[in-house]
Order: structure tokens, then sequence, then C-alpha cells
């Protein structure tokens, strides 16, 4: 017998004692019938609701919904995977062991706001301590009515099993076990219970709905349910990727190459299962979050092109641990995973990490069922929500729903495709302007930079100048004399700007140059080298692209394609091609250049025989998250992609 696994014996029957809708109980329940080897096994079920339930069963892991009225209102039943008593009558079946439901049927029944351990516990410290504090605890709970009707109805379910069988498994919540056991040892009479239910109604859960009203969310069920059965091979690296792709040729063919996102996300879920430790062990909820988390990134990097840092996955873990402990619990949910994710990277993480949360590979909308749509306030009532793209909800006992909003997806794959048949392109106007303010915001830093430089300190006589020097004053403090700083005004100004955000040394990652004239007397003239628009299509017509740099050149329309130049052939990178035109085509003296390193001492010299100065500013020096937001851009193919692009541009 596994030592995580504590079975309660009286008579024949040995009890598991379990919490609802969670993962690590249900694996036990494997664990108790390899160890037990039962010839029945009993559910804290309903036996009026036995046929539907056998079905739904046979249907996993498709998820169904058992539903029946009463007293003016739907009672649901969710049958997942990652549910022990579910997992219990799914070994019955599959194993061909006689099950039985012993529970009564009542109409109504009480709802219960108990705080319980984290279920994570059981992988650490094994269900009999974890048991024995959940039973004190519930020693000091006066139990319900509706309680003791069931607990009775179920001991003499059990007495009569007993009769036939010699080793039952008996599947039980842990607030009622203590006191079945006791009123097991007792003479019962046949209770008074419901035979039959009328209106059962058994329904295939719609796939859109499975991030929100299932206990265990859609990504750790999903592990769950590949890891039952022998492991699939792991998908190959570099496989499918979630960015959309197509080649010229297929356009004029009329060809659209289709990358399906279930295909992508189903890759991650057999590759993390594969992970995960040898088959048969119980998924570590840890290992299981790290998993999510490298693939988010992943799918994240493919669709955007920036790189999750191990500081900000530091930060991630740390950020949820701590919001976790703030609400008792040893792991995050999914909520506070998501808070996480937006908080420590951005809105984009965010949303790459819950699409893939919320994926499970087997729902279908088309079913020989009917297809049911459940929301939380179908179920549950108490709620919260998070605010990035998605829309997330909470429901009560620490379990997590979450509702996106809705964003337009192709209804079928390369319909998109269709709305590049304009040959003429054209920019996206918000992003224009965000990127012209930028350009007017770094010539004013070059200003101040280049006006510190030329600036001079001098010991205070007459006049405070432009104010006290504290770094002189506090350098000459045994002269006794405080010093004054004079900044020298930089004449004329700064012409063009140069922004380097990767060099690509390699000119493979930004192949894709080109140079775009302003269309009005405010918009300067651009060149740029950036991702090729044929690597991710966000909506017809529209592509989303990357700057690996850019330039910009005011007043507009001055600038020829600098790409095509004979000026600049030769042994120049991309930035430095940026740099020479920018130096050629500035009005003013000065140019500012924004990189990660500085230009070569060569380019200096050759402003200065053309009479030009480079102010370098580091790249680092500025806000990362300004420069990621400019660094993203989109491409749109006709004009008239200008009125429908906000609805895809995100």
């Amino acid at each position: 017998m596994s030592e995580l696994l504590h079975l309660e014996t009286f008579g024949p029957v040995h009890a598991l004692p379990v919490l609802h809708y969670r993962m690590e109980f249900a694996h036990l329940v494997r664990e108790a019938v390899q160890a037990l080897h039962p010839d029945c096994i009993a559910l804290e079920l309903p036996s009026t609701l036995e046929s539907p339930f056998r079905r739904a069963v046979r249907r996993l892991p498709e998820l169904s919904v058992l539903s029946y009225p009463a007293q003016e209102q739907s009672v649901y039943l969710i049958i997942e995977p990652a549910d022990p008593l579910v997992e219990g009558g799914r070994l019955a079946l599959e194993q061909e062991i006689p099950l039985f439901l012993v529970d009564a049927d009542l109409d109504a029944y009480p709802a219960h706001d108990e705080p319980l351990p984290d279920s994570y516990a059981v992988q650490r410290i094994g269900l009999a301590p974890f048991y024995r504090e959940v039973a004190a605890r519930y020693r000091e709970i006066l139990p319900a009515e509706e309680d003791l009707r069931r607990e009775q109805a179920m001991a003499f379910r059990l007495q009569q099993l007993s009769r036939e069988h010699s080793r039952i498994l008996f599947l039980c919540g842990m607030a009622h076990l203590e006191r079945i056991r006791e009123l097991y040892g007792k003479p019962l009479a046949q209770p008074l219970v419901r035979a039959r239910r009328e209106g059962v109604e058994i329904a295939n859960l719609h796939p859109e709905c499975c991030q929100e009203v299932l206990a265990e969310y859609p990504f750790l069920s999903a592990l769950y349910e590949t890891r039952r059965a022998p492991l699939p091979p792991e998908p190959a690296q570099g496989g499918a990727s979630l960015r959309k792709s197509f080649h010229a040729f297929e356009l004029i063919n009329g060809g659209k190459r289709e990358i399906r996102e279930e295909v992508v996300l189903a890759e991650s879920v057999q590759r993390s299962a594969r992970r995960l430790g040898p088959e048969g062990e119980l998924p570590d909820r840890q290992k299981v979050m790290l998993r999510l988390f490298l693939e988010a990134a992943r799918h994240y990097s493919q669709e955007t092109g920036d790189r999750v840092e191990r500081w900000q996955m530091r930060a991630f873990f740390r950020f949820a641990r701590n919001y976790a402990l703030l609400t008792r619990r040893l792991l995050p949910d999914l909520f506070q995973m998501l808070a996480a994710a937006r908080g420590c990277l951005d809105d984009n993480f965010a949303y790459a990490f819950y699409r893939l949360a919320s994926h499970y590979p087997w729902q279908r909308e088309a079913s020989d069922l009917p297809t049911i749509r459940l929301s939380a306030a179908d179920l549950w009532s108490a709620t919260r929500r998070i605010r990035f793209r998605p829309k997330e909800q909470q429901r009560g006992k620490g379990r997590s729903l979450v509702k996106m909003l809705n964003r337009k997806k192709e209804r079928a794959p390369g319909e998109w495709l269709e709305g590049f048949d304009d040959p003429s392109i054209c920019s996206y106007p918000p992003e224009d302007l965000a990127i012209e303010e930028y350009g007017r915001n770094l010539k004013r830093l070059g200003v101040l930079q280049l006006s510190e430089e030329q600036g001079r300190s001098e010991p205070f006589s007459t006049s405070m100048l432009d104010g006290i020097d504290m770094r002189e004053t506090l350098r000459n403090l045994h002269e006794g004399k405080i010093y004054v700083r004079e900044n020298r005004r930089l004449r004329g100004g700064v012409g063009c700007v140069v922004v380097i955000f990767d060099e690509d040394a390699g000119a493979e990652r930004f192949p894709y140059c080109m140079t775009w004239l302003g269309e009005h007397e405010q918009e300067s003239d651009m060149a740029f080298f950036a991702t090729p628009p044929t690597d991710h299509i966000v909506g017809p017509g529209i592509s989303r692209c990357e700057y690996g740099g850019f330039l910009l050149s005011y007043p507009p329309r001055r600038i020829y394609d600098v790409w095509s130049d004979p000026d600049y052939r030769g042994d120049f990178t991309k930035a430095e091609v940026l740099l020479l035109a920018a130096l050629d085509y500035a009005l003013e003296k000065d140019v500012v250049y924004v990189a990660a390193r500085p230009p070569r001492s060569y380019l200096k010299q050759y402003a200065g025989r053309i009479g030009k100065r480079v102010i370098y500013l580091p790249l680092g020096s500025l806000s990362p998250v300004t420069l990621k937001k400019l660094r993203v851009f989109h491409v749109l193919f006709g004009k008239d992609k200008r009125e429908l692009a906000k609805d895809y541009v995100w």
C-alpha cells in the first residue's frame, strides 16, 4: 500500500475519506483499488442517479452534466475526471467491479462554507494525519438534520452490502465518515428515502464553459486524464506554433496554411504529462504549475517575440506563493496565478497563461447528447473578477472560475488571409501617435544629456547659476566652499532619432526592411527592420510585427528607401544603416542613438566629418514597459483596414 494511502476499516468496509473534486484524492482512489482489490465499490451518491451516472462516466474523458429539478431550481452534478467519486465509478466500470450508490436523495441540502486544509498537503504528509486533523475539526461542528439522514441511509446500505461482500471500498466525504462508522455498529431500520427521481437529464458540457465550472482548472484535469492511460510520445520540439503564418505563393495560388490553436495547446498538455514524472505517479501540483508557466512562456514568445526572463519567473512564483499564503493555501489557485501573471509580466502573458490553463482537449460542442452551457452563477454565489484582457470569477470553497471577454477569432482556419488582397500597406494611426510622442521625448532626453555633459561647476561667488552642485561640493568639502553648476544650453536641436532594440547580428530574426513616408506634416518619415508580417496574422488583412530597430526623420516626405540606397551598401549592420541615414537626413547637428551598445568609433568619426554629432542613450536607461509597448506594431494591408483594426489589435 502507498505511504500516502489510509483506509478506515470497520467490518468488511474499507473507507477512503476524501475531499470532493480534488485531484489528489482521485489518485488515492486508484491506489486504493490497486491495493485492496475490492469485490464492490460504494459511492457517496444517491442511488436515484445511478443509471445516468454510469452513462456519464462511460463518456469520459468527455465531460457531462447531470441535472434535475428540486424545489423550483435546477441541481447540477459535473462529471469530471479529477473527482474521487467519479474516479471510483470509472474504475468499477473499467474493471467490472460491482458499483453501488448508497447515499439518500434529498430535495434540499444546506450550503456549507467550511474552511478545509489545502488538498496538496496530502501529497506531503499522507492521508492519515490529514484526515485526523479534519475529523477533529468536524467534531466541533454540529451536523445538520439533512446530514444525519444521509449518514443513517449510507450506514444502513453498507450493512446490507456487508452481508454479500467481504471487501467493500467505500468512498465518502471526510465530514461524514466518522459518524457513519459509529452508526454502522448499531442496529438500524431501513430509512424512508426517495426511491426514484423524475426529470434527471444528462447533457454534454459546452467546451467554452470548462474553465468556469470545473473544480480543478482544465489544464490540471487534462494532465490527470492523460496520465491515467499509457503516456503518449512527447511532441517534437519546434512543432506547431501559435503564430499564424503564410507565404506569398500560397496567397497567389489561393492556398492557406491551417494551424489550429487546439493542436498546439494539446501538444503542450502531452509534453507536460511526459515531464511530470514516471507513469502512475501522482502529478505534483508544484510541477504542474511550473509546466503551465513554461508552456505559456513559450506560446507568449511565439506570439510577441518577447522572452520571459528568469527574474520575471522568480517574481511570478514568489508573488503567487505569497498570495496563496494570504488566503491560507499552500499553493495558488488559478485566479491567483492569473493575478501573478498579469502583475509580474503583462496582459499578453496572462492571456497566454489563461488560454492554456483553460484548455481541455477532449471536449467538443458536437455530441450524441444535447449540449448545455453553464456559468458560475448557475452553480455558485460568490464570485470575484480580475481585469486584464480576460475576465475571471472565483467560486466558493477555494475553487476558481474564469470567464473570457469575447475576442474575435477565425471562424475557419485561414479565413483572415482573405483580407490580404490589397497590395498597399499602411500603419495603425494610434501606434503612429504613440511612437511620434516617444520620439519627441527622446529628443528632449538627448538635449538634456548633452547639456549636462557640457555643463561646468565653479565655486560660488556672486551667482547661484543653475543651482548648487552637491557632488562637487562634497568632493571638495575640505576647501570649505560651495560649488554651483551652470548648464550650457544646446544650440540648435536634435534632427533624427534611431532606436535599436536588437541589432540582429545573424540577420535572421528581423528580415523585414521597410521605409514609410509620413502621411501629413505632423508625421515623420520612418525606416525600420522588423519581423515579417507573414509571421503573425491577427485579423483580416492585419499583421502583428515587432521592431528590431527604427529611424524617425522629420520633416516628412524627404527620405529615400534607405535599404536600397547605394550609399549605404557595404559591411554595415542594419542598425548602422539606420544611423548613417539619420546622419545624412538630419537637418540639425545632433542625432539621438538609442541602443544596448554605443556605435562604432568609425561612425562617430564620420559624423564629425560631416558636421554632425551622435548622442548615445543606453537602452537600459529607458523604461522597459514603455519600450515593450512601442516595440510591437501592426501592418494593415489597405487603408480600409483602419476602421476595423481596433477589434483585432491588442
